[in-house]
């Protein structure tokens, strides 16, 4: 691409489960000579297996989709593209969006209100500017709403993984391993980053290593002084630290 991106065609991409707001988008960006639609998804599993292949500079998203959301499409690629956001109204999405200077466009909108997020959207572009995307996942959910399941791809699938199949999470160096029914999946996630959007009552930290779901905990035995390990219902066991203990007795 030219290094002007101002002027330069966009390679923009429509990721929206409601055929008509697809259409009504699709007919506004042909009067925009400045784009290229090169292509259309109609969930987010989809946009995750045809966005790497498709590549496009600019993503119009909605958020609100089953099975996956907007914001858990954008964790699932990388990097993510410049993206304008389309929703209907929620509040915390909307501070969210206006806090870091994210183009959104509020259904139902306006040929007129489309045109200048594609102005924002190319400024953006040209100064490089990178979307916060765990940030605003983060705030668009509102303030002590925890996470409720995590997802996790491999090569073109995508796991998703409700956080109540959690039986714990290990910390392996730029990556966790989320154990789960008998299974280990693998996240390039920081394990302090992850902690800190699971529910707390729910997941402690028992050691820098370790998160454990506390449903799974059996009994805790001492195992050298000051040294104790957490037996599962499942049979594992896990080094529990004395700060990580602590935690655990106002809990259990």
């Amino acid at each position: 691409m030219p290094s002007d991106r101002r002027s330069a065609p966009l390679r923009a991409v429509i990721v929206d489960d409601e055929t008509p707001a697809r259409q009504l988008l699709r007919e506004y960006l042909g009067d925009f000579p400045g784009i290229d639609l090169v292509g259309e998804c109609a969930n987010g599993f989809e946009a995750v297996k045809l966005l790497p292949e498709l590549k496009p500079d600019l993503l119009f998203l909605d958020i609100q989709m089953p099975k996956l959301t907007g914001f858990e499409v954008l964790e699932l690629i990388e990097p993510p593209p410049a993206v304008i956001f389309a929703t209907a109204y929620d509040q915390f999405a909307l501070k969210a969006f206006e806090i870091h200077a994210v183009d959104y466009l509020l259904k139902p909108f306006s040929k007129e209100r489309l045109a200048e997020a594609v102005d924002r959207a190319r400024e953006r572009l040209h100064h490089h500017r990178k979307l916060p995307v765990a940030s605003l996942a983060t705030e668009a959910r509102g303030t002590g709403t925890p996470l409720e399941r995590v997802l996790i791809k491999e090569g073109s699938r995508v796991h998703v993984i409700p956080v109540d199949r959690i039986d714990y999470i290990e910390a392996e160096d730029d990556y966790v391993s989320i154990h789960a029914d008998g299974k280990k999946h693998l996240k390039q996630q920081r394990l302090t980053e992850l902690e800190g959007l699971l529910d707390s009552q729910r997941f402690v930290r028992v050691h820098r290593s370790f998160i454990i779901n506390i449903d799974r905990i059996a009994r805790i035995e001492l195992y050298a002084k000051d040294s104790r390990v957490a037996i599962l219902k499942d049979g594992r066991q896990l080094q529990i630290s004395r700060s990580g203990y602590e935690k655990l007795k106002d809990r259990l």
